[in-house]
């Protein structure tokens, strides 16, 4: 038997039309529910890449026509995001590799002495860089409502010493897909002197964003997460701190000169602007890949996303409110605003277990863990972990005398048809009351179906 998926989504991607094999030896069309960790290609995006490709060429660095017009397209692909990104005049975009690496790039730049200040429910690409910068971090417990996190925010700028201070926070978790108070943390945050960089990863794909409306100082996201693939992210904002430091990488394309002095020792020129942290032949169709999906999202229109979006989460959420078993996780309160992506545990269930059954006996991709956001996963599931003995799998590791901890997260976005929102709340029900119809086992950490069927 082989179903085909109808497509009823605002934005082509890439592989609707997937089929992929069941336990049973049946195959159905692939339901790809984990947007949050990485999103499908939009068809438009891969068709400009396709379009372009012939024409590629080396970028600032030849005097032909295709590397010329790489160039071209390079900086225009530059203005493009600074558009979609509502910069200010003055701001900057990067293209780095990814929000990780934007953000590390940005922990590298911030002048000595600088105290930041993240909330411990951050990603672990948005919690980690400072400290591994040798910077001080202070880090905020995890708030229960948006009134709490500038509360929160507000004592401990008030507490800290005199010098730069950087905040970094999420628009909208991994986790749970909450949205974030930013445009109150950032007010609270000027008005104690600090600076804000936002990480805009599961925002980004979602929601319009304004860096001039937020007032934030840098903005961060990945290609990867906004339909875009090829290994591209953007860090943009501010100049002043970025022209300051040193160069992130050193090499090519970030010299302004180079020479060798009478001492035998080499003095370099930098470049301030982009070109100072783009050192090498920069990743030119990763960064018009990124181009492309801003445009195709501005043009298909944040309002229309957004109201699409916001009913299939109303969707989603009433469907496993219906099932007493399911456990939704949750920062805010059930009544918060998010975007679509969702987390939860099942009583009875090991996660990976779960995630599985769904894969093997559904066609329905999800992802099991603590999604790098251990601190957060380990607050929200502190108190309302699955106490159950795992069928299979490996979860995440556990800390010292913790009972293994993981979750399941479903995320989508505009992609995604009406059917795959519907499918996986049958699914959820049909695990939850009959079970699941096969045998699963550990392998490699994961949990896989077994040959032979139960009963």
């Amino acid at each position: 038997m082989s179903v085909v998926t109808e497509i009823c989504a605002p934005l082509a991607v890439l592989g609707h039309d997937v089929q992929v094999p069941l336990a049973s030896g049946a195959k159905v069309g692939y339901a790809a529910l984990d947007y949050a960790a990485s999103s499908p290609a939009l068809k438009r995006v891969w068709d400009d890449v396709a379009a372009y490709a012939p024409y590629y060429g080396s970028v600032h660095r030849g005097a032909g026509y295709l590397s010329q017009l790489s160039t071209d397209l390079f900086e225009q692909s530059r203005r493009t995001v600074a558009e979609f990104l509502g910069l200010r005049e003055g701001d900057q975009v990067l293209f780095t590799r990814a929000t990780t690496d934007s953000l590390n790039l940005l922990a590298g730049a911030v002048p000595a002495g600088t105290r930041v200040f993240a909330f411990e429910t951050e990603h672990h690409a948005s919690l980690l860089p400072w400290a591994h910068a040798g910077l001080s971090v202070t880090y905020l417990r995890a708030p229960r409502s948006h009134a709490e996190a500038v509360a929160a925010l507000d004592a401990a700028l008030a507490e800290a010493p005199e010098g730069p201070k950087l905040l970094c926070v999420t628009g909208a978790s991994n986790v749970t897909g909450e949205l974030w108070p930013v445009a109150e943390l950032t007010a609270t945050a000027h008005r104690h002197g600090a600076r804000v960089v936002l990480d805009a990863a599961q925002l980004a794909p979602h929601h319009r964003v304004s860096v001039a409306a937020l007032d934030v100082d840098w903005i961060a996201f990945s290609g990867h997460k906004i339909y875009a693939p090829f290994g591209a992210g953007v860090l943009a904002g501010r100049a002043d701190w970025l022209d300051a430091a040193e160069p992130y990488l050193a090499g090519g394309g970030a010299t302004r000169t180079v020479a060798r002095e009478t001492d035998g020792s080499v003095a370099v020129g930098w470049h301030t602007g982009p070109a100072r942290h783009e050192a090498g032949s920069p990743n030119v169709i990763g960064a018009y890949a990124i181009a492309s999906a801003c445009r195709a999202l501005s043009e298909a229109g944040f309002d229309a996303l957004e109201s699409r979006e916001q009913a299939l989460i109303a969707r989603l959420t009433a469907g496993l409110a219906e099932i007493p078993q399911v456990k939704v996780l949750s920062l805010f309160g059930t009544e918060a605003a998010r975007v679509g992506v969702l987390s939860f545990v099942v009583q009875g269930w090991n996660s990976s277990h779960f995630s599985a059954a769904l894969s093997a006996e559904y066609g329905i991709g999800v992802r099991d863990g603590l999604f790098c956001a251990h601190p957060l996963v380990r607050t929200l599931l502190s108190d309302d972990a699955p106490d159950v003995v795992s069928a299979c799998g490996a979860p995440e590791p556990s800390l010292p005398g913790e009972r293994s901890l993981n979750a399941i997260r479903v995320s989508f976005g505009a992609g995604t048809p009406d059917e795959h929102i519907d499918r996986f709340l049958t699914a959820v029900r049909e695990l939850v009351t009959d079970g699941a119809a096969w045998n699963y086992r550990s392998e490699g950490g994961r949990c896989v179906v077994d040959t032979r069927r139960e009963g």
